[in-house]
């Protein structure tokens, strides 16, 4: 894989590098590449993602499965009563206006059982590192037991709760490319 020349490196830390074999792109989102994976002529690309930058151009990448571009990851976060499930939900809900989310997600208020409710945060897997991290920024706490994991998210859409309030968030500032734009950049080799 032949890299172009990169001033300002830095810039693309925490962004993707796609290698589509004849030749390579540099500074992908997330969510591009989760669109270009939905294509067949793609399923033999190779993704990296630019852990660290240095200035003098050099990248330190690491590997990405396809497979994560694929799931979804959650954070669950329990409550034995309605009104502190809510009090979670709206906490949460209040984050993402505070500070922007890493990425697109869902927030749900749900009812497992009689007397057992959850606040469930779902969101692509290859952001969970920037949510964890985001929660943290936002100082968001629970009163009661917590868990996280993509198996998580699928024992949550297997039981089927009781779905009481949902809400979508979104990184106001995502300038994501997508449809003809996105094939358009793909074809360069500084993508942004």
């Amino acid at each position: 894989m032949k890299l172009p020349h990169l001033p300002n490196a830095d810039r693309y830390s925490g962004l993707y590098i796609v290698d589509f074999g004849d030749h390579c792109g540099v500074g992908f989102l997330a969510e591009e590449v989760a669109e270009l994976l939905e294509s067949e002529k793609n399923q033999h690309i190779h993704i990296y993602k630019v852990h660290n930058a240095y200035p003098d151009g050099r990248l330190e990448l690491v590997g990405v499965g396809k497979h994560t571009f694929q799931l979804e990851v959650g954070m669950f976060f329990y409550a034995s009563d309605e009104q502190t499930a809510k009090d979670d939900f709206q906490r949460l809900s209040d984050c993402a206006l505070q500070i922007d989310p890493p990425a697109r997600a869902k927030i749900h208020l749900a009812q497992l059982t009689a007397g057992s409710y959850v606040t469930a945060l779902i969101y692509p897997a290859e952001y969970d590192d920037q949510f964890s991290r985001w929660l943290l920024d936002c100082g968001y706490r629970t009163a009661g037991a917590a868990e996280g994991g993509t198996a998580v998210v699928e024992r949550y859409y297997l039981n089927q709760p009781k779905i009481l309030d949902r809400k979508q968030i979104f990184n106001s500032r995502s300038v994501a490319f997508s449809g003809q734009k996105l094939t358009q950049a793909a074809k360069r080799a500084i993508v942004r």
